[in-house]
């Protein structure tokens, strides 16, 4: 199964979340993906540290999604298997009052990723059109005209040589129950839950409605959007991973050629061993 293709956000459709099965598993079963998410691991590693060597383009990956969605387990999944020194994690939560004397995209702009390095944004510039929009923090022409503000940044972005994946981890509400129960009796899980969590519930349709905006109106085909099912854990790592992997084998990219004479040491090499 082509998981970008299945999972891909058609540029120009119009999404509907209520009619896409965040339990899907396919053909899958956790037992028989255990191999499959190991072989992509060590993919992912060897196609990174390619693509740090090779240096010509930069990726951005966006995680979105509800509440207990899963974007800090999709993160450890993918940047646990690469080289940390050619990667970043950045959280966008409530702007700072100095980012608020700014444009909404000015502090994403300076979190986006030079060339060779690979960047995930936890939530991102979405969040501007979505918690912005669901509890009326601007007027709606303002976050109304952010959509195509949003569409031209990231052309800007692919135009410098940007790579950029975009996935929606689409979780159930009673999945997201579920997950905040375990947070509650689990001692190691207990600083993630707070109040908000659940008044948020509230504003599921809300949310529901912006995201499928968002997601309809900003899927392009530099740019795609993915909505993958992540009611189960392993399978949303295992289609996410999937789809990076082979993006990155899609690059065609090679390592540079030696920048010294090799043959001068190797002579070098010989002599000191002499």
């Amino acid at each position: 199964m082509s998981y970008a293709k299945k999972f891909r956000v058609v540029p120009g459709s119009a999404v509907n979340l209520r009619q896409i099965d965040p339990g899907f598993l396919g053909r899958e079963s956790h037992e028989h993906a255990l191999d499959e998410l190991e072989r992509d691991r060590t993919k992912l590693r060897s196609l990174q540290e390619l693509f740090h060597a090779d240096g010509r383009f930069s990726l951005l990956i966006c995680l979105q999604g509800l509440d207990a969605g899963g974007k800090d387990g999709t993160i450890n999944h993918i940047l646990g298997a690469m080289n940390p020194q050619g990667c970043s994690v950045v959280g966008f939560k409530e702007p700072t009052p100095e980012e608020l004397a700014h444009d909404f995209l000015w502090r994403i702009h300076r979190a986006t990723p030079a060339r060779g390095r690979v960047t995930i944004f936890n939530r991102s510039h979405y969040e501007d059109v979505l918690v912005v929009r669901v509890h009326e923090l601007v007027p709606k022409a303002v976050w109304s005209g952010r959509y195509e503000q949003i569409n031209a940044f990231e052309s800007a972005l692919v135009d410098a040589d940007t790579h950029i994946l975009k996935f929606f981890l689409h979780t159930s509400k009673r999945e997201q129950l579920r997950r905040f129960k375990d947070r509650l009796v689990d001692p190691a899980k207990q600083w993630k839950i707070s109040e908000s969590d659940y008044k948020e519930r509230r504003f599921w349709g809300h949310y529901t409605r912006a995201y499928e905006d968002a997601l309809s109106r900003c899927s392009t085909k530099h740019a795609p959007w993915f909505v993958i099912p992540s009611d189960h854990k392993w399978f949303r790592n295992l289609a996410i991973g999937r789809i990076v992997v082979e993006h990155l084998e899609g690059l065609k990219m090679k390592f540079p050629r030696p920048s010294v004479n090799l043959e001068h040491i190797r002579r070098e090499y010989h002599a000191a061993r002499a």
